[in-house]
C-alpha cells in the first residue's frame, strides 16, 4: 500500500491539476462554447457572409473548441474520482481485481483507478460523416466516365487538381496510409502519360525514334533489378553496348 506521504503528495498533484484546470476552462469562457453563434465569433452582422471559408473555419474552430471542453470535463470527473478513492482509502489498487497499482503507473497517471490489465479500452470511432453515403465522388457522373479507355476524363481532371493537395489525410486512405501528403488523392500511384513501365524511361525524338533510357527514372532501376533477378542481361542501360543497338536490327554483336 501506499505510505501517508505518498498519499498526500498524489492529493496534493490531484488537486493541482484540479484547479488548473478549473481557471484554463474559466479564462478561456469555456473555449467558447458560450457564444451563441458563429457570427459572434467572427465578428459579422449575418450567418450569410461574404466569405464562406470564414464560416467554414469558423465551424472547425467550433468543433475543436467544444472536443477540448469535454475533454477537460472528462479530466475533472477522473480527478474528483481519484479523490474520492484517496479519501476512501482505495486509491493504489484496482477497482476490478483489487491488485496494487505499480507506482510508476500511478506517476505517469495518478488518475488512474485500474491496473494496466484492466484498464479501460481507448474506443476510436470509426464512424463516418453522414454526407459520405449520399455525396458520390467528383468524377463518375460525366460522359466517358465509365469507359475502359485511355483519353482524358473527369477522373483524370480531378487527378490533375488534387496534385495542389486537398483535405484528405492518412486516415482516410485505409492500407495507403504510408502515402506522403502530395499523393493524397485518387489514384495517385497511376502512371501519367504512359501505360507500361517501361514507357516511363524510354526516349524518342519528335519522330517517335528511339534515342536512350533515363537511366535516372526509378522505374528504369527497378526495371533493371528485376531483369538481373531473372538473369537476363539488359542492353539499355549501358552506353557501351547501346552503340550497337539500332531500331531495325535491335543488338547487334559486332564481334560475331
Amino acid at each position: 500500500m501506499l505510505t501517508n506521504e505518498e498519499l498526500s503528495r498524489f492529493r496534493s498533484l490531484l488537486n493541482n491539476q484540479l484547479k488548473d484546470i478549473k481557471e484554463r476552462l474559466n479564462d478561456s469562457e469555456a473555449y467558447g462554447t458560450s457564444r451563441a453563434a458563429l457570427k459572434e465569433s467572427i465578428g459579422e452582422l449575418s450567418n450569410y457572409d461574404n466569405h464562406p471559408a470564414d464560416q467554414g473555419s469558423e465551424t472547425f474552430e467550433r468543433g475543436k473548441d467544444i472536443a477540448l471542453y469535454e475533454h477537460g470535463e472528462e479530466e475533472m470527473r477522473d480527478i474528483e474520482r481519484a479523490l474520492t478513492a484517496i479519501e476512501q482509502g482505495t486509491y493504489g489498487r484496482c477497482e476490478v481485481c483489487h491488485a496494487k497499482i505499480p507506482h510508476e503507473r500511478l506517476e505517469v497517471l495518478p488518475t488512474t483507478l485500474r491496473c494496466v490489465q484492466h484498464a479501460e479500452e481507448e474506443f476510436v470511432s470509426q464512424r463516418r460523416p453522414a454526407e459520405e453515403d449520399i455525396i458520390a465522388p467528383p468524377f463518375g457522373a460525366y460522359n466517358y466516365d465509365g469507359w475502359d479507355a485511355t483519353f482524358y476524363d473527369a477522373e483524370d481532371a480531378m487527378q490533375d487538381v488534387a496534385k495542389y493537395g486537398t483535405s484528405d489525410t492518412p486516415s482516410d486512405f485505409g492500407e495507403q496510409a504510408h502515402l506522403s501528403y502530395n499523393d493524397m488523392y485518387v489514384e495517385s500511384e497511376e502512371p501519367v502519360g504512359y501505360v507500361e513501365d517501361i514507357e516511363g524511361f524510354l526516349l524518342s525524338d519528335i519522330n517517335g525514334k528511339f534515342i536512350g533510357v533515363n537511366t535516372e527514372n526509378p522505374l528504369h532501376e527497378r526495371y533493371e533489378d528485376a531483369l538481373d533477378e531473372a538473369g537476363v542481361v539488359s542492353v539499355m542501360g549501358n552506353p557501351d553496348l547501346m552503340e550497337d543497338y539500332t531500331e531495325d536490327e535491335g543488338y547487334v554483336d559486332r564481334d560475331r
